[in-house]
């Protein structure tokens, strides 16, 4: 009988214990910044929030099972010259990748605090610093940054793929979920709501402003757009597609020019000359592929020439088309120099000159030091968030294997996205910035497009355009930041509708 006993004393089993559930784990603090003599304070609130998914078995609701955990850090203003929060305009920032955190616009122009980078020839050396950013957003709106799945700190909850996140369709629902979520646990349906996206974040803001309409009826009063990519039939340098090759042109002239290769002319006189030739001669001359007169042939050599830096030799040899990649590594060769291609005014080194291409881009170089540092910091010690997770500034897995499923058989575009946004909700107004050195979307190929949205002519006035003499990343130019700050401010103040 003692054996029996102690037999089932042996087998006795513990309650199965579940894993705790993800909860929200946001951290709130308080802070001051002095504006124009003016202080302001205000509340930064960062952290993870649940995403939860309505599950149905069989017919049946089975509850709300969670299904990614979304880093944000959000600032509002308290007691706003003594007004409702609803009466303050609130933007949902991200960048783009797709891939990346939103910690660029975030520490770069947006957020009341930024990180001091230094620019081309003057670049901060580690271990870097943060500055109170007086021409800050939040002057004027408060902002909310949103980190993807997978990227910043947010990623899929204990169970789910990640893999799910990476593509058009789930990234707009999981990314317009949170900005539901953030507006209805903060009492702001009542309040003019802006989306703020760069590079791939102008690709999910034009699907964002359109979904947003759709799946919650939730209307924006404007989308500001800065490097812009809405259709990627204009970027792609791909067998059979030319427009690319034009589009670029001048965007290659403005970097030219900047290294000293097109002498005698301001800037805005070569833009307007790279501008004419690439609407017209240029793609002529494209078009006619080998039927092209060997004089007109010639002709355009030398004018590529002139434009590009690039010796009539390598036009000639690249058969009149210049990508974008190995222009990068051509335009400064005989210099033992490459250039940037989110900014060309930076340069950098290649291991060797007969690579066609730049092994890494030196303005991102340039950047990524002093924005992962000031973040994995600011978060820590000045917001007093803690997560011994690696905050992906860019989640490069999430990048090659991004789904466009949506569009299989035909061209990438969100441009028709953005134009029934606008047809539904005439208020909508558009802000696009571009910085004229930008190699990775050009503000060429941007006026293509926005040149043909689908909507009534009496709503191309909701489109505004801003020009910078900088790259992608435009406020790294700190004349550009202060500008495109005030530019954003008057948007802001003009399409809040109060």
């Amino acid at each position: 009988m003692a054996n029996d006993d102690h037999s089932e004393t042996e087998t006795e089993t513990k309650p199965e214990t579940k894993p705790a559930k993800p909860v929200d784990d946001l951290v709130t603090t308080q802070h001051t910044l002095t504006v124009d003599g003016q202080e302001l304070r205000y509340t930064a609130t960062t952290g993870r929030i649940v995403l939860r998914e309505e599950v149905v078995t069989d017919g049946k609701f089975d509850g709300l099972k969670p299904k990614a955990e979304v880093f944000i850090t959000a600032y509002t203003l308290d007691d706003a010259d003594g007004t409702g929060a609803q009466d303050r305009p609130v933007t949902f920032a991200f960048n783009g990748g797709p891939g990346s955190s939103s910690i660029w616009l975030h520490l770069g122009l947006l957020g009341p605090r930024r990180v001091v980078s230094g620019d081309v020839g003057e670049l901060a050396p580690p271990p870097y610093s943060i500055v109170d950013n007086a021409e800050t957003l939040l002057k004027y709106s408060d902002v909310v940054f949103i980190d993807p799945v997978s990227t910043g700190f947010s990623r899929a909850a204990e169970g789910e793929k990640p893999g799910d996140y990476h593509g058009f369709t789930r990234d707009l629902e999981s990314v317009g979920e949170v900005i539901r979520l953030w507006t209805s646990r903060n009492g702001r349906w009542m309040s003019p709501k802006f989306l703020a996206g760069e590079s791939y974040g102008t690709t999910r803001a034009a699907g964002l402003a359109a979904h947003l309409q759709q799946r919650y009826g939730m209307y924006l009063n404007g989308v500001i757009l800065i490097s812009v990519v809405l259709e990627f039939g204009t970027l792609d340098f791909t067998p059979g597609n030319d427009l690319a090759y034009t589009l670029f042109l001048p965007s290659y002239a403005a970097i030219a020019h900047y290294h000293g290769l097109v002498p005698d002319q301001s800037l805005e006189e070569v833009l307007a000359d790279a501008e004419r030739f690439a609407a017209g001669r240029y793609p002529n001359a494209l078009a006619q592929g080998n039927r092209i007169p060997a004089d007109y042939r010639a002709e355009v050599v030398t004018r590529l020439a002139s434009l590009t830096g690039l010796s009539e030799d390598y036009i000639d040899r690249v058969n009149l088309r210049i990508e974008h990649t190995r222009f990068f590594g051509e335009l400064l060769r005989s210099r033992r120099q490459t250039v940037g291609r989110l900014d060309g005014r930076f340069t950098g080194w290649n291991p060797d000159y007969g690579l066609e291409a730049p092994d890494r881009d030196p303005s991102m170089n340039a950047i990524t030091g002093p924005y992962s540092a000031a973040l994995n910091h600011y978060v820590r010690v000045e917001l007093g968030y803690e997560n011994d997770l690696p905050y992906e500034v860019i989640n490069m897995d999430a990048a090659k294997n991004w789904s466009f499923k949506e569009f299989e058989g035909q061209h990438i575009s969100v441009a028709e996205k953005l134009a029934e946004a606008m047809r539904v909700n005439p208020h909508l107004k558009v802000h696009v910035a571009s910085g004229h050195y930008d190699g990775a979307t050009p503000y060429f190929a941007t006026e293509h497009t926005l040149a043909r949205l689908q909507i009534p002519a009496e709503l191309t006035a909701n489109i505004e355009t801003k020009y910078y003499p900088a790259g992608h990343m435009m406020y790294i130019h700190d004349q550009s930041r202060i500008q495109q700050s005030t530019d954003l401010a008057t948007f802001i103040t003009t399409a809040s509708n109060r």
